[in-house]
């Protein structure tokens, strides 16, 4: 199999912990969304979206998480791992290795994986240390790993999910690689390297280093247009807030119009989630593009923060009794297509659908601050929670109009 790096974010340094409260919830919404996606597409695909880094923050955000900090790595692969391995038979998806200490143990899981499913666990091994070599050694940007994971799926195919963190620029940047075909690794190890510039760094892939890494010219000599359209690149902002430039207003607005201001009634394909409020059916929404939604749906990961929020108060307090709604309906959906009744999980299917049609002749207005406002102050209401403490009833309440 090949190894193809797929991309690669920049991201601000966030220091900090994940509450317990939070961290037990995003293991159960990661559970539920991971079953959705393997019941529609199947495990290449869980492993395809894990190696996209607009996906993957789009993911941190729908969970809760800072939505543009560096803490959004080690949290979304910690909650995966610890809820995904005690399925990961009935799955068929492993998640190895972590932060720290725990990356050292990933060799002696992958070889634990090759015993249980029949796998090369020698292969797999050499495959995550190549990696982790790459990024660490032939590639020297500044950026020394602390984390890395490898998750495989019982049919062979893998992705790596790893970070590195840069104390000089006050920035971490998360490498994903893909198996993807078969051929080497010096054929071809990575579409690009893409970051931004830090000045002179030891490249063993470059066409300087011919006499130490001749196998690795393949890269070197394919033209920059074709290396540019392949490699995506993320680089989030370093400001906490939110502002309308981090988001796609048109797509973020269709979702809040139809959450808010029409009534799920007026849609028979909503029929099923009858009984929701307008707040989780906005979460839900969100979630469901997560699942069902297009590559191009997530070049404004921003925007997936507006369903759970953030633990940090940005771009408002985790609404936990919205989280739990939206787990709720979620996990319910999933159990019930097990069996198949897949009604419920085709309503949610429709409400991304439904996004992205109404989303074609809807004309946002751009008063973000205010539905951000709007959240901040209805917080209380749906036991909005941060790092700081829960929320409170404002002293004075305003009507705002939404989008």
């Amino acid at each position: 199999m090949a190894l193809k790096r797929s991309g690669s974010a920049d991201l601000p340094l966030h220091y900090g912990h994940v509450p317990r409260w939070l961290a037990e919830r995003m293991g159960r919404l990661g559970l539920a969304i991971t079953e959705a996606i393997l019941a529609e597409y199947g495990k290449a695909e869980v492993l395809r979206r894990l190696s996209d880094p607009f996906w993957f923050q789009s993911l941190g955000c729908v969970m809760g998480m800072d939505w543009h900090s560096s803490g959004i790595t080690t949290s979304v692969m910690g909650a995966l791992k610890r809820a995904i391995n005690p399925h990961a038979k009935e799955l068929g998806i492993y998640i190895c290795g972590g932060k720290g200490n725990i990356s050292r143990q990933t060799p002696a899981e992958l070889l634990q994986v090759g015993e249980r499913t029949g796998l090369d666990g020698e292969y797999l091994v050499r495959c995550s240390k190549l990696s982790a070599k790459v990024d660490n050694t032939a590639i020297q940007d500044g950026f020394q790993l602390y984390l890395h994971n490898f998750i495989v799926s019982d049919e062979g195919q893998w992705t790596v999910v790893q970070q590195g963190m840069s104390p000089r620029s006050t920035t971490a940047r998360r490498y994903h690689w893909h198996s993807a075909s078969l051929t080497s690794f010096v054929e071809e190890p990575h579409t690009s390297i893409c970051g931004e510039n830090q000045g002179a760094i030891l490249n063993m892939v470059a066409k300087e280093a011919i006499p130490t890494q001749a196998s690795l010219m393949n890269m070197a000599q394919e033209t920059p247009d074709r290396m540019m359209k392949e490699i995506q690149k993320l680089v989030m902002p370093a400001h906490h807030e939110v502002h309308a430039a981090d988001v796609d207003l048109k797509r973020l607005g269709s979702i809040l119009w139809l959450a808010h201001e029409k009534q799920p009634k007026d849609f028979a394909e909503l029929l099923l989630l009858e009984g929701l409020g307008p707040r989780t059916l906005q979460s839900l929404t969100l979630v469901s593009e997560v699942i069902y939604g297009t590559p191009s749906r997530f070049k404004d990961p921003a925007r997936f923060s507006f369903a759970h929020g953030g633990k940090d108060g940005h771009p408002f307090p985790v609404p936990v009794k919205v989280y739990d709604e939206t787990i709720a309906t979620l996990r319910t959906a999933v159990d019930k297509a097990k069996i198949g009744e897949s009604d419920k999980q085709q309503a949610i299917k429709s409400l991304s659908e439904l996004s992205t049609r109404a989303e074609k002749d809807f004309i946002p207005n751009a008063n973000l601050d205010a539905v951000i406002e709007k959240e901040r102050q209805d917080s209380w209401k749906y036991e909005g929670r941060t790092v700081f403490g829960k929320a409170v009833p404002p002293k004075k309440n305003q009507q705002l109009k939404l989008f």
